[in-house]
């Protein structure tokens, strides 16, 4: 199986939108790269904010889109070409509605499931949907009509709390993932309950 190459957090640009569910993805990356002793910088031919790391002694490109969430394929795209990193070499983090406070789980491939950012990056990459997912919990609100607002809004204390634990988790398997140890990164991951 490829081994990752990149790993893409989803959100949506400026301070508005910093601390909103459907900015989980990004909050990741932002940790990654803080765990690896850099920060994220703009960087304009990937439009977004962009670090270059080692974990584990593997070299990771990380990408957080400036874009808007429903433009982010063109940053994916651009990072992609530059480097010549295959989709399936693509790990990408976003928030996920199907998923509880407090829990994520590991995909590859699939469709977009309603999700803008991932069905923008599946256009962006020629409609190749075989990237690695990492789908962090954020709960849904019980009414399609209210899912705009929610993953727009704000999480409260406890569910930020939720959120911050299966996103440590997350970083805490991602070694494994890394390596190309889906089973053992997919049963540490699915098995946490925060």
């Amino acid at each position: 199986m490829p081994q990752v190459k990149a790993i893409i957090g989803l959100g949506n640009p400026g301070a508005d939108y910093a601390e909103t569910r459907h900015n989980a993805g990004a909050w990741l990356v932002e940790i990654l790269a803080r765990q690896a002793g850099t920060e994220l910088r703009p960087e304009k031919k990937f439009l977004g904010l962009y670090a270059k790391v080692q974990l584990d002694g593997h070299e990771l490109h990380l990408l957080e889109p400036t874009t808007f969430m429903n433009r982010s394929g063109s940053a994916v795209a651009a990072l992609c070409q530059f480097y010549k990193i295959a989709p399936d070499e693509l790990l990408v983090a976003h928030d996920e509605l199907d998923i509880p406070p407090g829990a994520a789980r590991y995909k590859q491939g699939g469709g977009h499931g309603g999700h803008n950012g991932l069905r923008d990056i599946i256009s962006a990459l020629g409609n190749d949907k075989s990237f690695h997912r990492l789908r962090i919990g954020i709960g849904h609100p019980g009414d399609s009509r209210q899912v705009t607002n929610y993953v727009l809004g704000r999480p409260g204390k406890t569910e930020l709390g939720a959120i911050g634990g299966a996103i440590g988790e997350c970083l805490a398997t991602l070694p494994l993932a890394i390596a190309g140890d889906w089973a053992r990164a997919m049963s540490r991951l699915h098995g946490f309950k925060g």
